[in-house]
């Protein structure tokens, strides 16, 4: 809108709209009045016949008259031009018609209406700009803290002088977010009673917000009212309560306060509060439905991830896996160390590879562990339990088959007595502390494929002496592609030559060795699922306890 009292250039009000219902006043060359209407007697009071016209008009259009009479070089006339100012409350457009005696009629127009409709569609461009605004913030963030923080902070940047987030209850507890405009945001969680807040009860039920005129500002509980928001003394004046509407239930409530020297809230304003209100309760339950999303999936993956490892009756054990993708954590490989009740009985060890890779294969690695950790009262006859897990297997609605391999290990003095079996799996290496590499004598047909009939398994004795180790690994590691050219096996042979070089490593040496060297030779190369398990007898000797009679501690 133009400053008041500016004139633009317009088309005159001419002979054809001399009938127009517009107030309307003809001035002489001396700027005497020489008619009015009545409508125009209704806009300026004080107009009558033979007054000047600066005296009973505004500035404006007076100093617009005597433009309008003045002649520009060549003895013509200026043409017509608007003039715009305020009389009264209203904002007026004067346009100017010069007759042939020199006088001119000027039409008042009263753009109150267009001006209202103006404001009133630049209001609606904010309000579209602060619902786009908040939908782009609370939707770069899946976190339900943050999304609270945000929608706290906007609202009262934009809603109110302060907001207040009451979000879904976990236990006993509330979490509530306060924020005062301009401060910072406040998150705490604690046990409140909604029904101290009007209103709140029902917002939180999702039931439509009661009117701010039915809110009694002064029964509004302190535990809702931001520590800022009453420094300096100052009271609440109104107060809003609307839902927070989410996917199929309510995501909490909003609370809107205004100081008592600020104006009510509209209509308007409370209609906007709840379009806000949407747009974040959205946020919020999307948020809210990742974290519970997150939290199941984190649970679950717990009992799928392989475990961490460590020492076992004085037998030093290492694993490590590497699913197919960067993006997955778990895969068709697996690994597990179920450790004897003492000493001289055998801890059982197994390393397994599942038919396929990703979350299904997942799904059934993790069956399969949990069958094997149930026969365990079978581990040490190795066909025995395996015949009970292809039975399981073959009884399942899964159509996948893996291979094993077992390892049964109890410590002699210095030395492992290992019983190693294969059920189809890739043979177990075991490194001499001289370097040299040997495979285990014992293969087998894997497991969930063929009737137990036809099962056959041998299994393999081996001893350890210090700083000797017995490897367990996935054809992941053999069958990863890469080199040179990206298209050549890791195979056999190369992993001997890389076993070779961790001759008297502890375990945990020998596994992140011959990961490292086979992640490095399919650097950028799709592979299959890794899976290494290292059983290592430690350079240690085993002490005698105090008494001089039972086993003690093993040390270095």
């Amino acid at each position: 809108m133009e400053p008041m009292g500016s004139r633009s250039v317009g088309p005159p009000a001419g002979p054809a709209g001399r009938g127009i219902p517009y107030p309307s006043v003809t001035v002489d060359g001396r700027g005497r009045v020489l008619s009015c209407n009545d409508r125009a007697g209704a806009l300026l009071e004080r107009v009558r016949t033979g007054a000047l016209l600066s005296d009973v008009a505004p500035s404006w259009l007076a100093e617009a008259h005597a433009e309008a009479l003045r002649t520009v070089p060549g003895g013509g006339q200026n043409p017509a031009e608007m003039a715009r100012g305020r009389i009264g409350e209203a904002t007026v457009d004067a346009f100017p018609s010069r007759a042939a005696d020199g006088s001119v009629a000027w039409w008042l127009v009263d753009d109150s209406d267009l001006r209202d409709v103006r404001d009133e569609l630049a209001g609606e461009r904010d309000r579209s700009r602060v619902l786009q605004e908040i939908s782009g913030e609370l939707l770069a963030s899946l976190n339900v803290d943050r999304c609270m923080e945000v929608t706290a902070r906007m609202a009262a940047q934009h809603l109110a002088d302060a907001a207040v987030i009451v979000g879904v209850r976990a236990g006993r507890l509330y979490p509530v977010t306060r924020c005062v405009t301009g401060g910072p945001v406040e998150q705490e969680k604690i046990a409140v009673d909604p029904e101290t807040m009007p209103g709140l009860p029902e917002a939180l039920a999702g039931f439509p917000p009661v009117p701010s005129r039915w809110i009694d500002p002064a029964l509004v509980p302190d535990w809702a009212v931001p520590r800022q928001f009453t420094e300096g003394g100052a009271e609440i004046g109104s107060v809003v309560v609307v839902p927070l509407p989410g996917h199929g239930v309510p995501a909490g409530a909003i609370v809107l306060l205004r100081q008592s020297e600020e104006a009510a809230f509209t209509h308007a304003e409370e209609a906007f509060a709840r379009l806000f209100a949407a747009r974040a309760g959205v946020a919020l339950s999307a948020a809210r439905i990742y974290a519970e999303q997150s939290h199941i999936t984190d649970v679950l993956m717990r009992e799928l991830l392989p475990p961490v490892l460590e020492g076992v009756h004085g037998i030093d054990f290492s694993g490590r896996y590497r699913a197919a993708t960067v993006t997955e954590r778990i895969g068709g490989d697996f690994y597990d160390v179920h450790p004897a009740e003492s000493e001289d009985a055998e801890t059982f060890a197994v390393l397994g590879d599942v038919c396929g890779k990703g979350l299904e294969a997942a799904v059934l690695t993790g069956k399969i562990r949990n069958t094997i950790e149930a026969l365990l009262p079978f581990a040490t006859d190795h066909l025995r339990l395996l015949t009970l897990l292809n039975n399981a297997l073959l009884s399942s609605h899964h159509t996948r088959f893996a291979t094993l391999a077992l390892a049964s290990v109890r410590r002699d003095g210095n030395r492992l007595r290992l019983r190693v079996s294969s059920a189809g799996h890739p043979t177990p290496l075991i490194l001499r502390a001289d370097g040299r590499v040997e495979e285990a004598d014992t293969k087998g047909v894997l497991i969930g494929a063929l009737p137990t009939d036809r099962l056959k398994i041998t299994t393999a004795s081996v001893d350890l002496a210090p700083g000797e180790t017995c490897l367990l690994y996935s054809d992941g590691i053999t069958e990863a592609r890469g080199g040179p050219l990206g298209d050549t096996l890791f195979g056999e042979q190369r992993l001997h030559h890389t076993l070779a070089e961790c001759a008297g490593l502890p375990a945990e040496a020998v596994t992140e060795r011959v990961q490292m060297v086979a992640t490095q030779w399919a650097d950028g190369v799709p592979h299959d699922d890794m899976a290494l398990l290292s059983i290592t007898a430690p350079r240690r000797n085993h002490l005698a306890a105090v008494d001089g009679h039972t086993r003690g501690r093993f040390t270095p």
